[in-house]
């Protein structure tokens, strides 16, 4: 017969089962792969009402780009890997040294054969959606660089990190029972 050990819970055609090992052909490593990036930005989704998590990711794919957004105090830990993955900041391919850095443009000089890139920053470009892109150089000159490090933010970015909105200090006060959904 079949141990303990060998029958694993798999998901099959939108149903849960428990089926033998050998049966699963792809497994889910990390937990976020159940949700889309916009639920996996939700902070503690495990603790939401389920219309308030659709809404949430939805309002999340219609936020405008502000002109000073700020990172989230209370984040998921993906923020960081949502925006590298979106292709906005301007992240440097080797190690150098910042020749120049404006609103336009930035000149790096590489360490190792002291090749020089010039690299052009998005300046208030109008977007698919009628919303502004625009990337903000963030190393100053004269800074040396690694490789991998932010040069340049976008419109929904600081340091790097996605940053939708502004941090906003909440007060609850109850109110005889009647705003216990409000939170």
């Amino acid at each position: 017969g079949i141990q303990e050990e060998q029958v694993v819970p798999a998901r099959y055609r939108q149903e849960f089962l428990t089926i033998a090992w050998e049966q699963v052909h792809l497994r889910s490593i990390f937990p976020f792969q159940y949700f889309s990036i916009g639920a996996s930005l939700i902070p503690f989704i495990e603790h939401n009402d389920a219309n308030r998590a659709l809404m949430s990711s939805n309002m999340q794919r219609q936020a405008v780009p502000l002109s000073r957004s700020e990172k989230c105090i209370v984040g998921t830990g993906l923020e960081r890997q949502v925006a590298l993955d979106s292709g906005v900041p301007a992240i440097a391919d080797h190690e150098g040294k910042i020749i120049s850095a404006d609103t336009d443009k930035i000149k790096i000089i590489f360490s190792g054969n002291g090749d020089t890139l010039s690299i052009p920053l998005v300046m208030y470009q109008r977007s698919n959606k009628n919303t502004c892109m625009h990337q903000t150089p963030r190393v100053p000159r004269g800074k040396c660089i690694k490789k991998g490090q932010i040069l340049a933010d976008g419109a929904a970015t600081v340091g790097g990190e996605l940053a939708l909105g502004k941090n906003v200090l909440v007060a609850y006060m109850p109110w005889e029972g009647y705003n216990f959904e409000d939170a």
